[in-house]
């Protein structure tokens, strides 16, 4: 994809999370990696009135942030960024304050295996950071190892993080932890949910390499 894909790509995935419910006004953020630049959603326009144009760019080898572009990029690009340089297996990158993954996210409730598609972020438990002031390397740092080893995480009293080699598994990952997310809260309304042990979670995992959007699909 060339850099005028990726742009409208950005701005499809991010109008996508406000359509879906998982994201209100200009909250939330979307990037991409474009050759050695991020490409990321601007601070503080709301989905629909986005355009591709306004998506900013940043080289991943900068850590000033510096920006190409008519508007500045969303506060959050910190992580981002850490995100793209840290994993080779990154291309995209979802933020979203969705319902259910902030509400655990406020209760600081990580959300164990309550149903086999946890093997989808390759991990037992999506974890749930600390809270620290949003758009600070403090953050970053906190989001980097909390995902260690995982496909996404909740952020402590603000929303969820995920990360896929594509836009279009990145935003099908969203979907998948906040489904879970939902799943679990109200499996805790109506009593003691039972958990998958890591040996199911491990077998159901070996099924699903091939399982869901791919990168070789782009």
């Amino acid at each position: 994809m060339n850099e005028i894909e990726i742009r409208a790509e950005v701005v499809a995935a991010y109008q996508e999370l406000s359509h879906e419910g998982m994201n209100k006004g200009a909250s939330g953020n979307v990037s991409a990696r474009c050759g050695d630049h991020m490409l990321i959603t601007p601070s503080g326009i709301p989905s629909a009135q986005m355009l591709p144009d306004q998506v900013a760019k940043i080289a991943l080898d900068d850590e000033a942030g510096a920006w190409e572009g008519p508007c500045k990029p969303s506060t959050e690009w910190r992580f981002h960024r850490r995100i793209l340089i840290s994993r080779e297996d990154a291309g995209a990158v979802v933020h979203a304050h969705a319902p259910f993954a902030t509400i655990l996210s406020i209760l600081r409730k990580p959300i164990p295996a309550v149903h086999y598609m946890m093997a989808a972020f390759g991990t037992t438990e999506i974890k749930c950071c600390d809270y620290t002031t949003f758009g600070t390397d403090a953050l970053s740092d906190m989001v980097l190892e909390t995902m260690n080893g995982s496909a996404g995480c909740l952020m402590a009293n603000h929303g969820m993080v995920v990360a896929g080699p594509n836009m279009t598994r990145a935003m099908w990952l969203a979907g998948e932890l906040e489904l879970l997310a939902s799943q679990y809260y109200h499996s805790l309304l109506v009593g003691d949910p039972h958990i998958l042990s890591a040996a199911d979670i491990e077998k159901t995992a070996e099924s699903f390499s091939s399982y869901g959007p791919q990168a070789a699909e782009e």
